[in-house]
């Protein structure tokens, strides 16, 4: 258990570079929805997958049912990735799985509680991948974010604590080639199932009272704050939503001069500080806890104005540059 994440980050590592140099992915074109100029491999995140799904088995017991529905997903995500699939399809395999999950980890829950946690995990599993448009930031919020449950687990479920670092691992593997300037992308493949993964964990140490219910949420709300603003922003006003776009705030913060690099240092910054404030206070009183939720949300209102702020200008000085 102990050599699980070496493992799976060598695997990882190993699968990368064969991947990158057969030069077999496919390839993410550059477009106007895009934020890269240059042809990018994706489905990197195919050896990420593979890494956790052949480390699982050999040190953990207990992650079958994690692991089976997040390679079902992969699967799914994989052909997408290479031949693309309708939303509907690929949103079935979604719901399923989080079905699936629920039934079988959390029998007893009152059926309200368990669709709520279902749609919670299907949500997840998209936002996750709407994220991962900008090199390393998706690799470093799972590098983030699992070791946060990680240490989290470490006295509680050493099975949790420890795939979690194994999958914490990997993301360290894989921003070996994703960070700017990537080589490989993690497309659908990797995504999609890493962002099940988060939801599916978190949930469970809910549910086996590892953690309260928000911290999972304060762990990975970078993520989720900038998914959930930004798709409910073109659903209010009428946009095709799933479609891919540019105006996610880390996408805008890459337009508007930061780039990827700069850009995913910042990110970087903002996830460890949710993860160590998540951290300390999983023992805090119920007061403290909540002060800090609150500190939290108001920081994230400061910070999402200070960028819409920013934009508008930045708009306006393209339109007036090209009247």
């Amino acid at each position: 258990m102990y050599f699980a994440p070496l493992v799976a980050a060598a695997i990882c590592l190993a699968l990368l570079l064969v991947l990158v140099r057969s030069n077999a992915l496919p390839k993410d074109l550059p477009n106007d929805r895009s934020l890269h100029s240059a042809p990018v491999s994706r489905s990197g995140g195919l050896a990420m997958i593979c890494a956790i799904a052949l480390t699982g088995p050999l040190f953990f017991y207990g992650v079958g049912t994690w692991l089976s529905l997040a390679a079902v997903l992969a699967l799914v995500s994989f052909v997408d990735d290479w031949r693309g699939l309708p939303a509907l399809p690929r949103l079935t395999a979604h719901l399923l799985a989080a079905l699936a999950l629920v039934y079988y980890m959390m029998p007893d829950l009152p059926l309200p509680l368990a669709a709520l946690l279902v749609l919670v995990i299907v949500w997840s599993t998209n936002l996750y991948n709407f994220m991962d448009g900008a090199d390393g930031l998706a690799g470093g919020m799972t590098l983030i974010g699992f070791g946060v449950y990680a240490v989290a687990g470490w006295t509680a479920d050493a099975t949790l604590a420890w795939f979690s670092a194994s999958v914490s691992a990997t993301a360290a593997a894989f921003l070996l080639l994703n960070f700017h300037p990537a080589r490989i992308f993690m497309g659908d493949v990797g995504s999609i199932p890493l962002g099940f993964l988060a939801a599916a964990m978190g949930v469970y140490g809910w549910y086996s009272a590892i953690w309260p219910a928000w911290f999972p949420l304060l762990t990975f709300s970078p993520f989720i704050v900038d998914a959930t603003l930004t798709l409910g922003r073109r659903a209010a006003r009428g946009e095709r939503f799933w479609q891919a776009h540019r105006e996610h705030y880390y996408q805008r913060l890459v337009r508007m001069g930061l780039g990827h690099r700069r850009t995913a240092v910042a990110e970087y910054v903002l996830m460890a500080a949710v993860g160590i404030s998540a951290l300390s206070l999983l023992r805090a009183p119920a007061f403290a806890q909540q002060l800090m939720l609150a500190v939290w949300v108001a920081i994230y209102l400061v910070l999402t104005a200070i960028v819409n702020k920013a934009w508008a200008s930045h708009m306006a000085d393209k339109r007036n540059d090209s009247a």
